[in-house]
């Protein structure tokens, strides 16, 4: 039996003894979703089962051990205004936050999941102090805000990017990065089952098993109170254009409730509309996102990650969105790419329509909707192109992340004790 040096035993029972830490932040539930696999992955692998996790996120996070400070609502805005609003809290978290991470709370490595507007920040004094940080999902440098670039090369370590043209853009200006495919494309199969998404949504509704027949349009009025407050109510008008266009058919709106907060004005908005519209079936599920769009003939969305969600499950969508008029003008003026959701930004041309600020109308977006339920054929080739796609982004991406924060942990341990 070969004994340690005294110096060394001591560092090496001091190494066993302080058990790894990350710290994380995640601000939406885009980010909750995209973590929460990265964290199951890390509890399995080498000297990481008891690995001490803490930062911000969501329930998703939360199941896998994170240990959440912070509300994640505080950060889940979008748009130049809206932020605004919430600019002293966003200020004053980020403050505590950097302060806590640099004091009692010091991390092996911080790991910035989306946000980049928060993140960013943190993980520029993070790293000035000798931290390690890795950023997964990268900014979207190569749509708009193309300057962003260099804060990341002060900011960041390594980058983790889910799009797998992303890579050359850092290489480029000399930042790590490494592609870690996008974890929607593992989780989703590649071949849905509408029938059994279905019987699902009855069974949690209580229905009857053939509740659903009929023509089932899956509404994602988005994640956020802003989305709720702005695009919903246009969602929900165009609900009713539809049912006066298609009577005689059967037709069910079957709405995710992305958080618990949101179910209080969408359920306003189903009565008001089925006072409107008498007869129209609108079904409110609890989360269930992927469910509603596995059901779907045809899906009506607010542009975000969940239009990728929409993508995977090989859904005809109508892409809509709208801002303040104030956040609308920025983002025109930083803009560098004709379209701005994920499917169409993917294939790189307009595979999917988009219909945004003005445009988002009643009238054309149920006109929208109708050319998808009346072209069968369009529908089977776009389902194609979205089939290519979800092979290209099916990557173990739990798992990757995962590994390259396991990888700084060990070498941070091992300069720390050097």
């Amino acid at each position: 039996m070969t004994l340690l040096p005294h110096r060394h035993a001591a560092l090496f029972v001091k190494a066993r003894l302080a058990l790894p830490k990350l710290a994380c932040v995640a601000g939406e539930p885009s980010g909750d979703l995209l973590a929460a696999p990265v964290l199951s992955a890390l509890h399995g692998l080498p000297g990481m089962s008891e690995i001490n996790v803490y930062g911000i996120g969501g329930p998703l996070m939360q199941a896998e051990g994170l240990r959440s400070d912070w509300p994640m609502e505080t950060l889940s805005v979008r748009g130049y205004v809206e932020a605004i609003k919430q600019l002293p809290a966003i200020l004053k978290l980020r403050r505590d936050l950097i302060a806590r991470f640099l004091g009692e709370d010091r991390p092996d490595v911080y790991l910035g999941i989306d946000a980049p507007d928060f993140n960013l920040g943190v993980e520029l004094a993070l790293r000035k102090a000798g931290v390690p940080t890795l950023h997964f999902v990268s900014p979207s440098i190569w749509a708009w805000r193309a300057g962003r670039i260099h804060k990341i090369k002060q900011a960041v370590d390594r980058m983790l990017c889910i799009f797998p043209f992303e890579t050359e853009i850092y290489e480029r200006a000399g930042i790590a990065a490494t592609y870690v495919g996008h974890p929607l494309a593992s989780d989703i199969p590649l071949e849905p089952n509408s029938l059994q998404a279905k019987a699902r949504i009855t069974r949690l509704l209580n229905q009857s098993s053939d509740a659903l027949n009929g023509i089932v349009i899956a509404v994602l009025p988005g994640s956020r109170g802003s989305e709720i407050e702005l695009i919903a109510p246009i969602f929900f008008q165009t609900m009713t254009v539809l049912a006066e266009r298609l009577q005689g058919q059967k037709l069910h709106f079957v709405i995710p409730v992305a958080t618990p907060r949101l179910r209080v004005p969408l359920e306003i908005l189903k009565k008001k509309t089925q006072e409107q519209c008498s007869g129209i079936s609108i079904y409110l599920i609890d989360g269930e996102a992927d469910a509603a769009l596995e059901a779907a003939d045809v899906v009506l969305i607010a542009s975000g990650t969940a239009t990728l969600q929409a993508a995977l499950w090989k859904k005809p969508m109508v892409i809509s969105y709208k801002v303040p008029w104030l956040t609308a003008q920025i983002m025109k003026r930083q803009g560098y790419l004709p379209y701005v959701g994920l499917p169409n930004i993917l294939c790189k041309e307009f595979v999917v329509p988009e219909l945004l600020q003005d445009d988002a109308t009643p009238a054309r977006l149920a006109d929208a909707l109708l050319e998808w339920l009346n072209h069968p054929a369009k529908v089977s080739q776009l389902k194609a192109r979205f089939a290519q796609m979800h092979e290209t982004l099916r990557q173990p991406t739990g798992l990757l992340v995962a590994q390259v924060i396991a990888q700084t942990i060990a070498a941070s341990t091992q300069k720390r004790f050097a």
